[in-house]
């Protein structure tokens, strides 16, 4: 398929949406939307200041009192309003996604399809923000536990997944009665803005959703740190969690972080080996390995680890890079020059540590533009080395052998992460082991992601706070009240007083 001119993609407004309307920010300076399949700028966005921050922040908590008062069936309305505007934009949402982030249409398709879903989901929950009522140690009173919403939402979304983070972390919040203010990754930001736009032709109030661009050190800080952000929900790195914890901390504002991870993937003897492969092959290079639960490093039983190499060296040399827009592309760019370098630093480190490339390592000649690198395996990697203890947000994996499954989980274990895992066995004794001992958010039994809504998505350790998805995620969004009421003719306690 001949690729599709960057006219047909949606008009940019280059403004940013506050109160309702699409305005410019404080400053003429832009920030480039750049392709990773043509390293070309096709598009512009305001470089937010401060102050375009603080303007959203004073619109979201000015609108958050009516929308609170809203019923949760009428909020439910517009997500769902939202939902169907996304269906029926569906290709060219997909389009703008794959333009800016580079992953290759059908996995975009997909995407949108699940930004839909989000909201959708989320809209179902109307009926289902439930508190306690529970009885109380006095006479004639009860004890009531309310959840009400937290006020107004800072939320930070990466450029891994830039439609259906937006999505993941707008409908929960605004179901719940919050109302919020967006801030996407400068590398992706137009699926966001198109997301909002959806949101406005949904009909949503003014105030109610809000979306500032520009950079995280200037704009994300003032919405991390500002008192009228009760909530910061961000996916992203480690690092970056980090500076937002800090800065958070000052008020003590309420955080869900969806962090970095270091997924281990365990293949043993008795696994379904040609599944297993499969599922392999799309856990570590599914929108080229930048995904946050991708297969980081995989653990073979001695066994199998020949056959599996083989066939996995194979496979993979057969991934077809390309076009992300072409219909015959596997693998399309990565998102930017730093990220391919990034993954190639760690190449190069395996060559020195001595490591065997047993498949890619390179930039694909056939593609002499954009920021493509070659789907690569790692054999003969120690446990200790980087390339299994840090992250890489790319298309390389590397491989070890295990003697035993205690020794696969005590080895899955070894990480300062903790968000997803796989495991491949039909020994259901290895699996109930799996479940109970591998300390990680999500454990995929021979399966593999992306997660569902109704799971809940957290991690152990580094991997973040809280959870995404799911009814736990919902109540992340609100806060507990609990009110003690005394409904008697004469209201009486034992204790008051009592020296009198």
């Amino acid at each position: 398929m001949a690729r599709r001119s960057l006219s047909k993609l949606p008009s940019n407004p280059g403004t940013m949406f506050i109160d309702g309307e699409w305005v410019h920010g404080t400053r003429e300076e832009t920030i480039d939307v750049v392709n990773p399949a043509t390293e070309r700028s096709f598009a512009k966005v305001p470089r937010g200041s401060r102050e375009d921050a603080k303007r959203a922040l004073d619109s979201a908590a000015d609108a958050q009192k009516g929308w609170e008062m809203l019923p949760p069936l009428e909020r439910a309305s517009y997500l769902k309003k939202m939902a169907a505007l996304i269906r029926a934009k569906s290709e060219q949402l997909a389009l703008v996604l794959t333009s800016e982030q580079g992953k290759p249409l059908f996995e975009a398709r997909l995407e949108v399809e699940g930004s839909a879903a989000h909201f959708e989901y989320y809209a179902e929950f109307a009926r289902r923000i439930e508190g306690d009522v529970l009885p109380s140690d006095n006479p004639a009173q009860t004890v009531m536990i309310l959840r009400l919403p937290i006020g107004v939402v800072a939320a930070i979304t990466p450029w891994n997944f830039p439609s259906a983070m937006v999505a993941r972390k707008l409908a929960p919040a605004l179901v719940t009665g919050n109302t919020v203010v967006v801030k996407p990754s400068s590398n992706t930001p137009l699926s966001a803005i198109e997301i909002v736009k959806i949101a406005e032709q949904a009909g949503i109030p003014k105030g109610v959703v809000n979306l500032v661009t520009g950079d995280g050190s200037e704009v994300g800080d003032e919405l991390c740190g500002s008192r009228k952000t009760g909530l910061v929900t961000m996916t992203g790195s480690t690092e970056a969690g980090r500076k937002i914890m800090q800065r958070a901390s000052a008020q003590m504002g309420k955080l869900i972080l969806e962090l970095g991870g270091k997924a281990p993937l365990i293949i043993w003897r008795d696994a379904d080996l040609e599944w297993a492969l499969r599922c392999a092959l799309w856990a570590r290079y599914w929108n080229c390995g930048q995904t946050c639960i991708s297969a980081e490093r995989m653990y073979l039983d001695r066994e199998v680890k020949p056959k599996f190499m083989s066939k996995f060296v194979e496979l993979t040399k057969g991934l077809r890079i390309g076009d992300p827009v072409s219909a015959g592309t596997d693998l399309g760019p990565m998102v930017s020059a730093r990220e391919r370098e990034t993954s190639e630093e760690f190449i190069e480190l395996a060559r020195s540590e001595g490591s065997s490339v047993e498949s890619g390592g390179l930039r694909p000649p056939s593609m002499p533009k954009g920021w493509y690198l070659e789907p690569t395996i790692i054999d003969d990697v120690g446990q200790d080395s980087p390339l299994v203890q840090k992250e890489i947000f790319g298309p390389v994996v590397p491989v070890l052998e295990v003697e035993s499954f205690d020794q696969a989980i005590e080895l899955a274990n070894d990480s300062e992460y903790g968000l997803a895992s796989y495991v491949f066995t039909r020994d259901n004794r290895n699996v109930m082991k799996a479940m109970h001992e591998i300390k990680f958010g999500e454990t995929y039994i021979n399966q593999v992601g992306p997660e569902q809504l109704q799971g809940a998505h957290t991690g152990f350790r580094m991997s973040g706070l809280g959870a995404e998805g799911s009814r736990h995620g919902l109540e992340l969004y609100t806060q507990m009240k609990t009110c003690y009421v005394d409904w008697s003719d004469k209201p009486a306690l034992p204790y008051l007083f009592p020296y009198t």
